[in-house]
Order: C-alpha cells, then sequence, then structure tokens
C-alpha cells in the first residue's frame, strides 16, 4: 500500500458535557496539528498517490470551516462532545466527500483508503481512518 501524507492546523474553541472531562468541561481552546494520509494499492501512470498540492488544497478547505470557531456554536454540532476523536471522524468525512466529489483531480481516482490523525499535543493524538467508497 502506497500512502501521501499532508499536514496542516487549526484553532477552534469548545466545551464539552460530563464529568469525565473535568476542567475541559469548561469553555476552553486547542490547536490541532492535523495528517491526512491518502492510500492506494498501486501508483498512477505518473507515479504518484495523489497531487500533494490538491491534498494539502481540499485539507486547507475542510479545516477553514472549523479554523477559528467556537464549535458549541457550530448548528452541525449541537448535542456532541467536540473530543478529538470526534473531530478526526468529522474531517475525514469531509475530505471522503471531496474526493468522491472529483475535488482532488484525476490523479485521486485510484485512492482506496484515509487516514485523519489530530495531534492534540506532543503527547496526545487520536485518528479516524477507514476505506474510501471506489464507486
Amino acid at each position: 500500500m502506497y500512502s501521501v501524507t499532508v499536514r496542516d492546523h487549526f484553532m477552534i474553541a469548545h466545551s464539552f458535557k460530563g464529568e469525565v472531562f473535568g476542567p475541559a468541561q469548561a469553555l476552553h481552546g486547542a490547536t490541532y496539528n492535523v495528517d491526512v494520509e491518502f492510500r492506494r494499492p498501486a501508483l498512477d501512470d505518473d507515479g504518484i498517490v495523489v497531487d500533494i498540492g490538491a491534498a494539502l488544497a481540499t485539507l486547507k478547505a475542510v479545516l477553514g470551516e472549523l479554523n477559528f470557531k467556537n464549535l458549541d456554536e457550530e448548528p452541525a454540532f449541537v448535542g456532541r462532545n467536540t473530543t478529538t476523536e470526534f473531530l478526526a471522524g468529522v474531517i475525514f468525512q469531509r475530505v471522503a466527500e471531496r474526493v468522491a466529489q472529483g475535488q482532488l483531480g484525476r490523479h485521486a481516482g485510484g485512492l482506496t483508503g484515509l487516514k485523519v490523525t489530530l495531534h492534540e499535543s506532543h503527547v496526545a493524538w487520536a485518528s479516524y481512518e477507514g476505506a474510501l467508497d471506489s464507486s
């Protein structure tokens, strides 16, 4: 399996519901470094996994929808704890939708999987990975 990973970051504010979160129940900020790994079993005719520029632009666009937002006020997240794990899944879905829509160009046609990793700090991170619809 071949892969290419691109990285960017975003900053948000949010709070959590539930005693398990202790002081994080109060409004607080987070800055995440985000890696998105694009996977395919064979390189395309040009010898690449995906156009890195298109992959980075796609990640930047997805993160732009979240950057500098208070996630407690975002309608898509009402009633949800926007944990690092949850956000990894959201970013996965949004990138996967763009792949399916052809927004990463012809080189993305052979992609079979993605892995999204959010680095909350230098000692903690969470990921979501899955297959891409090949239809």
